[in-house]
């Protein structure tokens, strides 16, 4: 898998380095707890960040009184620290607060080996809050998380590996190692996609009542996820059965110039939502009707040669389905520009 170096990883190094200062600025001991705690709270969007602060505020702050306590009572015993945890972990799974186990942990265990010394207990809390707030410091103000312009960017660098793939399909021209490669990379990306779909989704139900234009970005955005899926199922579909369906060159053809069509109009609705093109009708109309007439096309000759055609016919429904999906994602971009325009 490959490693690229991001924003995050040079936050989350950046928030350690001010956790460590701070704690020793502070006359704290044992700042590398500080250290930990920045580790684990740099989250990948501000909405994500704020409620993680918020709640390791309240999971902490339970964490450290039910350690004072269990130290004050049962000493730092192992045993009574790990019932301690125990009990953390079942409170913060009963809370919904799954995220915040790791650090409020920590501070358990910290706050625990204290032995009821609460000087020595607040210490160690104050430390888990110093890390919290230092990396919620940094994710705000260093390079703060912008989940829909990287979402724009990743998904036009998506739809030219997708392009690439597709055109050179039918043709057999990519070299099949290339080609298996190329796709795995293109399926991590995709997924890499839905992830920051998920958090564009998260920000906009939660931070704040979501605008019109809001609500149709995302609506765009889902469709344009799920138009490049069914590429990917496309090129699944020939991958797995057009070359082990018998086929005459006439056949081929059809099918590498109906993928380049498909591919094409892909192009052409990209550029209209960077405002490059125009709305065209026409093309739109002329393009469904292609699509339509390709399947029909398949279909009939499916039922009159059944031998040999049903690989074919699955890799033309999927193709069809791509092309269905396109013209589902045109409308949007018709919308937006006309919308743009008024």
């Amino acid at each position: 898998m490959e490693v690229t170096f991001g924003a995050r990883m040079l936050k989350t190094g950046v928030a350690v380095t001010l956790a460590l200062y701070a704690g020793t600025l502070l006359g704290l001991s044992s700042p590398v707890i500080a250290a930990i705690a920045a580790i684990f709270a740099m989250q990948p969007t501000i909405y994500r960040s704020w409620r993680y602060l918020i709640d390791q505020l309240q999971t902490n702050t339970l964490g450290a009184v039910l350690a004072m306590l269990g130290g004050m009572v049962f000493s730092n015993e192992p045993i009574a620290v790990g019932l301690v945890c125990i009990i953390v972990i079942m409170i913060c799974l009963q809370l919904k607060m799954v995220d915040t186990i790791g650090i409020t942990l920590v501070t358990v265990v910290s706050v625990m080996e204290a032995s009821g010394q609460w000087e020595f207990a607040l210490n160690r809390f104050l430390l888990s809050l110093i890390g919290i707030f230092s990396a919620f410091i940094i994710n705000i103000v260093l390079f703060p998380p912008k989940p829909k312009v990287q979402f724009e960017q990743q998904i036009r660098q998506t739809f030219d590996q997708l392009s690439l793939l597709l055109r050179t399909a039918i043709s057999d021209e990519i070299k099949e190692a290339v080609f298996r490669s190329d796709k795995r990379k293109l399926e991590d990306t995709i997924t890499q996609l839905a992830d920051k779909y998920k958090l564009m989704e998260e920000d906009q139900k939660k931070i704040k009542a979501p605008k019109f234009s809001d609500h149709r970005q995302l609506v765009v955005y889902k469709q344009m996820l799920r138009t490049l899926r069914q590429g990917v199922e496309v090129l699944n579909a020939v991958e797995q059965h057009y070359f082990q369906a018998a086929r005459t060159p006439e056949l081929n053809q059809e099918f590498d110039e109906h993928l380049e069509k498909l591919t094409k109009f892909h192009e052409h609705v990209m550029l209209k939502f960077d405002d490059k093109l125009k709305p065209s009708y026409s093309e739109s109309m002329q393009f469904e009707t292609e699509n339509d007439e390709f399947l029909r096309r398949m279909l009939d000759q499916y039922a009159t040669e059944r031998t040999g055609v049903l690989r074919l016919s699955i890799v033309s429904a999927e193709m069809y389905e791509y092309g269905h999906q396109l013209e589902r994602l045109n409308r949007l971009a018709d919308h937006s520009t006309a919308a743009t325009d008024e």
